[in-house]
């Protein structure tokens, strides 16, 4: 079945009670046991299973080409729990470039679980074979990264992760299903804030991972959605698996604006440089054609001469762009992301985060060109 259909149908069908095309929403914390004091609707308790969480995780795992999928209820709590997967003593090698949340999580929480971390550029092959020492658990990889929009070989990566008996994660937020398939590409598990694209509309808060295969790593994700408890609410996963129908649409047309924002920005006297693997001088671009399909992404970086001072008085001028956090949804974000990561960011000065929405693309053009003084 294509992807379109798949956005539609998948998880869905008419309520059996009534006949309404959509679901109804579920809201009850507690099901009823049958006389033999079984569960014979296959749901106890609403921090375990409901069914509106039921049918997001079988949507978002057909989409992604997976086993099964466990929904949590924000992306650092879908992101955490692959990475209670690294047992005590174990190690987890991460994309150097990554969600400064992420980073977070492996510099303040893991330490704690006794599980070491070493962050290493993900692009370069050979240093994360060299990384992928014994007693590494597993391979945690963002590509197109965030925000430097680096682009790295998941196939390649499967095969040294395979090699080392470590287990390799994909952060695939930026990319969506719809442009590109990690499971395919052999990794184990592959992660999305629900926030951003899947959401598509900026009012609802979600992660979710889907595993390649059953088996003790998808037991493991579903302990820890069922006891810590970090689970989205049945609204949340209605209004979610609401937005999966338009997925391919959306993700589609933001990925062409994006480009056109892209091709504009690179030739514009006042940037400094654009990263972003739809560009043919991206030195990911040959990469990313190959490993993605449809499009490269709605997420633009751009650096502007002047520093931190001038990337925030850009930031400014914008009219149509919002100033927020956050991509995915409809609107264009616009973003100044050390000011946002604080002290021990990586990203340059320098450098906006643009998030791409479904406004004309020549009006986001008009826009940019505009606050960099064109």
């Amino acid at each position: 079945m294509k992807l379109e259909t798949l956005a539609i149908h998948a998880g869905r069908r008419p309520d059996p009670s009534t006949g309404a095309v959509r679901e109804p929403i579920h809201l009850s914390t507690t099901f009823e046991r049958g006389p033999d004091g079984a569960y014979p609707q296959g749901f106890f308790y609403g921090r375990s299973g409901n069914p509106n969480r039921a049918s997001l995780e079988q949507a978002v795992a057909a989409l992604e080409g997976g086993a099964e999928a466990v929904a949590y209820g924000s992306g650092a709590a879908a992101t955490l729990a692959v990475f209670s997967l690294a047992a005590a003593g174990g190690r987890i090698v991460c994309s150097a470039d990554c969600y400064h949340g992420t980073a977070r999580q492996l510099r303040e929480i893991l330490p704690g679980w006794g599980t070491s971390v070493a962050f290493v550029d993900t692009t370069d092959l050979a240093a994360v074979e060299r990384a992928l020492e014994p007693g590494a658990a597993l391979l945690w990889v963002e590509t197109p990264s965030n925000p430097l929009l680096r682009v790295s070989d998941l196939a390649a990566l499967a095969v040294l992760a395979r090699a080392r008996g470590a287990l390799l994660g994909c952060d695939n937020t930026f990319a969506s299903p719809v442009l590109q398939q990690p499971l395919a590409l052999g990794a184990d598990v592959v992660m999305h804030s629900t926030t951003k694209f899947l959401g598509g509309h900026s009012d609802v808060l979600g992660g979710i991972v889907v595993a390649r295969e059953t088996g003790p790593v998808l037991a493991r994700l579903r302990q820890f959605q069922g006891v810590g408890g970090g689970v989205p609410s049945p609204f949340d996963c209605w209004l979610l698996l609401r937005s999966l129908a338009t997925l391919p649409l959306r993700v589609r047309a933001q990925s062409a604006g994006a480009l056109a924002v892209a091709r504009f920005l690179a030739t514009h006297p006042r940037v400094e440089r654009v990263h972003y693997p739809g560009l043919a001088s991206h030195p990911g671009h040959g990469l990313a054609s190959r490993q993605m399909q449809d499009g490269f992404g709605a997420v633009v970086s751009v650096q502007v001469p002047g520093g931190a001072a001038e990337a925030l008085a850009v930031a400014a001028r914008v009219q149509l762009f919002t100033r927020a956090t956050s991509l995915g949804g409809v609107e264009s974000l616009i973003e100044h992301r050390a000011s946002m990561e604080g002290p021990l960011t990586q990203t340059p000065p320098n450098l906006l985060r643009l998030a791409v929405g479904l406004e004309h693309p020549d009006d986001l053009v008009a826009d940019l060109d505009r606050a960099l003084g064109g």
